[in-house]
């Protein structure tokens, strides 16, 4: 499981002092027992779950090193991308464009939508099967131009 998984390679990053890759999953873990222990997860944590904390959390990473980078502060920008790559180390390696447009295709198939008006139902399967894999941005496009 990737809680566990994270806690031992915090405790290898305390042994070999790698202060960056420490603090990422410091970060991680807090969030992973935040979900465990909020009412009604009994305490569990699946890896379903797990990965949709990694993604959040490296894109929000990405998205502070943007505004870091926009404020012409290189500096803290650099850290922080160094921390969402240590993040995506757990992610599943992303789809590529050809893979993501045929798992699209087999849901819509699979829910028999064909209007774009349905596209919700879509998106409904798709964030929860492609979760970590693609980011919902893309995935909502795609389905937009498969739909129409």
């Amino acid at each position: 499981m990737l809680f566990e998984q994270v806690s031992a390679d915090i405790v290898s990053a305390m042994k070999n002092k790698d202060k960056v890759r420490l603090m990422a999953l410091r970060n991680v873990k807090k969030y992973f027992i935040e979900t465990k222990t909020a009412p009604g997860a009994n305490d569990e944590l699946s890896d379903e779950d797990a990965i949709k904390i990694l993604a959040k959390l490296a894109k929000q990473g990405k998205d502070t090193a943007a505004v870091y980078e926009s404020q012409n502060r290189a500096d803290l920008a650099e850290e922080e991308m160094k921390q969402v790559h240590i993040i995506e180390e757990y992610l599943p390696k992303p789809l590529s464009a050809e893979e993501l447009r045929a798992a699209l295709s087999a849901i819509i198939q699979e829910t028999g939508v064909t209007d774009i008006k349905e596209m919700g139902r879509v998106m409904g399967i798709a964030s929860k099967r492609l979760a970590g894999k693609a980011e919902g941005r893309t995935i909502s496009a795609m389905v937009r131009e498969l739909l129409s």
